[in-house]
């Protein structure tokens, strides 16, 4: 906790998981739809972090495209209304099993088309990453 600005810092890692030209969204147990990500592990780097959580929170192996590298803040206001500020890393990658099979955090998810996926998600900071994934994915010689 910084005592000068009263706030905590937090840092997750996730994936923007895409496969014949769909993306995995997640519907979390409050509503909202995002990607699989979550919180950093001591000794752990970003991207072993962002494979972690896809995997638990999805049962999806996933191979990280790592020339695709993306980081969104934000500050929100935990349980016990602490200012949190947290920073969010985020990676293109591509599912290598398909056996989706959701964690206890999740109500829903879908494969959806780009423009779905827009509409989709929840945030405007989402909605950004996921353009600038969609630009480099198409980018790639291969998808």
């Amino acid at each position: 906790m910084d005592k000068k600005t009263k706030f905590r810092e937090e840092t997750s890692s996730g994936v923007i998981i895409f496969h014949n030209d769909k993306y995995l969204l997640l519907q979390y147990s409050k509503g909202h739809w995002d990607f699989p990500k979550g919180h950093v592990e001591k000794n752990e780097s970003l991207e072993e972090t962002a494979v972690r959580e896809t995997k638990e929170e999805t049962n999806l192996d996933v191979e990280i495209i790592p020339e695709f590298k993306e980081e969104i803040s934000y500050k929100f206001r935990d349980r016990d209304k602490k200012l949190i500020k947290k920073k969010v890393y985020f990676f293109a990658g591509k599912p290598l099993n398909d056996d989706v099979r959701l964690s206890f955090e999740h109500k829903s998810y879908g494969w959806f088309q780009y423009e779905k996926a827009i509409e989709k998600l929840t945030y405007k900071n989402a909605k950004k990453i996921l353009e600038k994934a969609h630009k480099f994915i198409l980018s790639l010689p291969y998808r």
